[in-house]
C-alpha cells in the first residue's frame, strides 16, 4: 500500500479529501489538491473554499464595452494660432486601461427616477430632496426669454429624453454613487440573495411569507459598501452557502444578526462578497483621457494596430456634415453652426434642434456612444490643470486623486460607521501602505478621541504624517490668469469636455477641454458616467490570434488498500 502523506486541515476532514480522487482541474486547487466548495459538490464540508469559477463579466445597465489601448491624447486638437502648443494644444501618447461607458447622457428621466427614490425613502428629509434638485435657474438670462425652460425642462415630459443639465459636478459624482448601490441591489433581489422585492413588500405566499415574517426588515436603504462589510441585515433564499461555519451554527453579521439557515447540511447562508463576482464594480465619472479615448472612437479606423485615418470629431471627415449618401449634408451634432444660428432656417432645420436634443438623436460613434460631440458638454473626474497631460503617468493618466479611508466606528469587528442615510462616512486617508496591526489600532483610538475632541488642531496634526491629497502632485504653477494676475484654477477646479448646443464646431473636437469650479452648473453641462473593468482587457477574441493555454492538470489522489 502506498503511504500517504497527511497534513492536517483546519475544519476540513480528511475523508473528504480522500473520497475525491479526481476532480475537474477547473474546481480544485492546483496547489493543494482540495476540491473547492460549490452547490454541487458532495464534498462540501465545514472550512471548504468556495472559488467563483462560472464567473463572466458584463457591463452594468446602460453601459457599452470599450476596449482599451494607445492614445495620443490632444493628438486631434485643431491648432489655434498664437497659442503656445506645449501648454493647450498637449500632445503626449498615453494608454487608456479598457473600462465602461454610458452610452447615453444621463437623462431628466434617469434624474428625476433619483428624486424619487430621495422622497420615497426619506419623505421627512426635505433638505436631502432640495441639495439633489438640478438648479433650473441656468436657464435663466437677462436678455432672453428663457423662462418656460426654468419650470418645464427638467419635469415636463416633452424633454423627458432630453439630458439633465444644471447638475454641479458634485451632484453627479453623488448620482454615481447612488447609481452604483440602486443597480447591485437590483441584481441582488433578483437573484434572491437579498430578501426579493415581492417578499420585501409583503406579497409573498407559503414558506417565504413566514420566512419574511421571522426576518428582521433593513433599517436603511441598501448600500454596497455597507452590504460587503456585513453591516445590512438581508440574506434572501439563494444567498451563498456559508462555508466557513460549522454545520447548525450561527453566524453573526457585523450589524449583530445571525445569518439565515437553510444551505447544504443545515449550514447557513451569508452575505455576497467581492470573490463571488456578483457584486458590480462602482459607477463613476469618466477620466478625462477615458473620456476623449472613448469620443474619439479610433477602434473603427484600425487594423492590426494601423490607424489607417484619424479624426477631428467623432466621425470621420473634416466636415460637421454627413457624407453618407442616405443622409449627405445632414449635420452630425447638436451645436452652434455661426453666431445665432442655432438650428438653421425654418423648413430644413439644420441640427433639428434648438437648445438641447434627446440623449439618443445622430449616429453613434464607433463604440456605439450618442452624443459624444455637442449636445451638452459632459463632466469628467479630472481636476483641471493646464499641464496634466504633460505631468501624469502615461498609464491611465488622471489628476484628482484624493484618498479616503471608510471611517472605523468599532476597529475589533470591523463596523465601519454610517451617516443617517446608511452611506459610509469617509476620512482622510491616513497612511499609503498597509499598517501592522498594532499601528492600524493605534490609529483606531487616536481617530476616536479626535473625533470627541473639540480641539481645532486635534485634526490637522493627527493627518500630518500622511499628505492624502494628490491633486497638486507634480503640479507646476497655472499659467491662466484673470486681468489682475491673480491664477483662475484651484483644486475644485473640474473638467468637461465635449462642446454644446451653444458652442460653435472648435469645442466639438474631443481634445478640447475647460474648466468650472465642481460645485457649478450650467445649462450647456451635463455627464455620463462610468465604470472600471476588470481583469483581460481584450473585449473579444472572436477571429483573433492567441496563444492556447492548457487546463489545469486534476489532481489524483490514490486509495489506500
Amino acid at each position: 500500500m502506498k503511504k500517504l502523506l497527511l497534513y492536517s486541515f483546519t475544519c476540513l476532514s480528511l475523508a473528504a479529501l480522500l473520497s475525491s480522487c479526481s476532480s475537474k482541474g477547473g474546481n480544485s486547487s492546483s496547489k493543494t489538491g482540495i476540491p473547492y466548495a460549490d452547490r454541487k459538490s458532495k464534498n462540501n464540508q465545514s472550512g471548504a473554499f468556495a472559488v467563483a469559477t462560472k464567473y463572466k463579466r458584463a457591463p452594468g445597465p446602460g453601459l457599452i464595452a470599450i476596449e482599451g489601448g494607445v492614445l495620443v491624447v490632444g493628438g486631434s486638437a485643431i491648432e489655434v494660432p498664437g497659442v503656445e502648443p506645449n501648454i493647450y494644444n498637449y500632445k503626449r501618447q498615453v494608454t487608456v486601461p479598457s473600462f465602461y461607458m454610458d452610452e447615453t447622457e444621463v437623462s431628466n428621466t434617469d434624474w428625476l427616477e433619483y428624486l424619487h427614490w430621495i422622497r420615497y425613502n426619506f419623505p421627512e428629509d426635505r433638505e436631502y430632496y432640495y441639495n439633489e434638485l438640478p438648479d433650473t435657474l441656468v436657464w435663466r438670462q437677462s436678455l432672453s426669454y428663457n423662462e418656460p425652460y426654468v419650470d418645464n425642462y427638467l419635469r415636463h415630459p416633452a424633454y423627458r429624453d432630453y439630458p439633465v443639465v444644471g447638475v454641479s459636478w458634485e451632484q453627479a459624482s453623488r448620482y454615481c454613487e447612488w447609481r452604483t448601490s440602486r443597480a447591485n441591489e437590483f441584481i441582488l433581489r433578483e437573484k434572491g440573495i437579498l430578501t426579493d422585492y415581492r417578499t420585501l413588500a409583503g406579497n409573498a405566499r407559503g414558506n417565504n411569507a413566514a420566512t419574511a415574517a421571522a426576518s428582521p426588515k433593513p433599517d436603511k436603504p441598501y448600500n454596497t459598501d455597507a452590504y460587503l462589510n456585513n453591516q445590512y441585515n438581508d440574506i434572501g433564499r439563494n444567498a451563498p452557502i456559508d462555508y466557513n461555519t460549522k454545520a447548525g451554527a450561527a453566524t453573526t453579521t457585523a450589524g449583530g444578526t445571525a445569518a439565515a439557515t437553510g444551505g447544504r447540511n443545515g449550514q447557513p447562508r451569508r452575505t455576497a462578497t467581492l470573490e463571488d463576482g456578483v457584486i458590480m464594480q462602482p459607477y463613476r465619472l469618466p477620466t478625462e483621457a477615458e473620456w476623449e479615448y472613448a469620443a474619439l472612437g479610433l477602434i473603427g479606423n484600425t487594423e492590426y494596430e494601423n490607424i489607417n485615418q484619424n479624426k477631428i470629431y467623432p466621425w470621420n471627415g473634416l466636415g460637421v456634415s454627413s457624407a453618407k449618401k442616405k443622409t449627405r449634408g445632414m449635420i452630425q451634432a447638436n451645436f452652434k453652426r455661426a453666431p445665432g444660428d442655432y438650428m438653421g432656417v425654418g423648413g430644413s432645420l439644420n441640427d433639428k434642434g434648438d437648445l438641447t436634443v434627446p440623449v439618443i438623436q445622430y449616429a453613434p460613434n464607433d463604440f456605439g456612444l450618442y452624443n459624444m460631440a455637442g449636445n451638452v458638454n459632459e463632466w469628467v473626474n479630472d481636476v483641471y490643470r493646464t499641464a496634466t497631460f504633460t505631468d501624469a503617468d502615461a498609464f491611465n493618466p488622471y489628476r484628482g486623486n484624493y484618498f479616503t479611508n471608510k471611517k472605523l466606528e468599532d476597529s475589533q469587528s470591523g463596523k465601519i460607521a454610517l451617516d443617517k442615510y446608511g452611506n459610509p462616512i469617509k476620512e482622510n486617508a491616513y497612511s499609503g501602505r498597509k499598517q501592522t496591526w498594532a499601528e492600524k489600532q493605534a490609529q483606531a483610538k487616536r481617530s476616536d478621541s479626535i473625533s470627541k475632541s473639540t480641539d481645532p488642531q486635534a485634526a490637522v496634526a493627527a493627518s500630518s504624517t500622511y499628505q492624502a491629497d494628490q491633486r497638486g502632485y507634480r503640479d507646476r504653477q497655472n499659467t491662466l490668469l484673470n486681468e489682475e494676475g491673480v491664477t483662475l484654477v484651484n483644486d475644485k477646479s473640474r473638467v468637461y469636455k465635449g462642446g454644446s448646443w451653444n458652442d460653435m464646431a472648435y469645442w466639438l473636437n474631443p481634445a478640447t477641454r475647460r474648466f468650472m469650479q465642481q460645485d457649478e452648473s450650467s445649462a450647456e453641462v451635463g455627464f455620463r458616467c462610468a465604470m472600471t473593468m476588470l481583469g483581460a482587457p481584450e473585449i473579444s477574441t472572436s477571429g483573433k490570434r492567441s496563444f492556447k493555454t492548457p487546463p489545469p492538470k486534476p489532481y489524483r489522489v490514490s486509495r489506500g488498500k
